[in-house]
């Protein structure tokens, strides 16, 4: 891809996932590939059913979505094999993107893995820096460490103004899982 930057969705507001899965579908619909690696996230979200029949779509583009976790583990300390998942998740991120076969690479909560110090902030850093000019690069998640944010042509922040969160309303299918 010509022209290809680093794009941050921060924040503590909803919608940076589906932010960045809707330039995942944008992308697909013009023909570009993209790949997706979640970190955190081990368990099943509404949005894997469908990204699946879309790289099969008439003129879309190839797809590749991979989760980096064992489920969300926000609540309880995390665990070596929690550590190894994000590690992992960081070295398929890093082919993926050095390989350049991918115009789109989404690091899905890749922002948390951080700010809980499942991955060590130089090799993220270290990922953007040797990031190919031709892979457009979007890192997701609250917490996106500063110097992060330096090294990004777009941060886009998500802030909560309300949510119904703070009156009792858990997840749902479809809409926030």
């Amino acid at each position: 891809m010509e022209n290809a930057y680093v794009q941050v969705y921060t924040g503590d507001g909803k919608g940076k996932t589906t932010a960045a899965l809707g330039l995942a579908v944008r992308a697909l619909g013009a023909g570009l590939d993209v790949y997706i690696g979640q970190f955190i996230k081990g368990m099943r979200y509404s949005e894997l059913a469908t990204l699946g029949t879309l790289d099969r779509a008439l003129g879309a583009g190839r797809l590749e979505v991979r989760q980096f976790g064992r489920g969300c583990f926000i609540g309880r300390e995390a665990e070596a094999a929690d550590f190894e998942a994000a590690r992992s998740g960081l070295d398929a991120a890093r082919d993926a993107v050095l390989s350049e076969d991918w115009d789109l690479v989404i690091l899905d909560e890749i922002n948390v893995a951080l700010s809980k110090g499942l991955l060590a902030e130089c090799d993220v850093l270290d990922l953007l820096d040797r990031r190919p000019a031709s892979v457009e690069l979007v890192l997701t998640g609250r917490g996106a460490p500063g110097a992060v944010l330096a090294r990004a042509d777009l941060v886009t922040e998500m802030r909560c103004v309300k949510h119904y969160y703070e009156a009792g309303v858990q997840a749902r299918d479809g809409v926030e899982r």
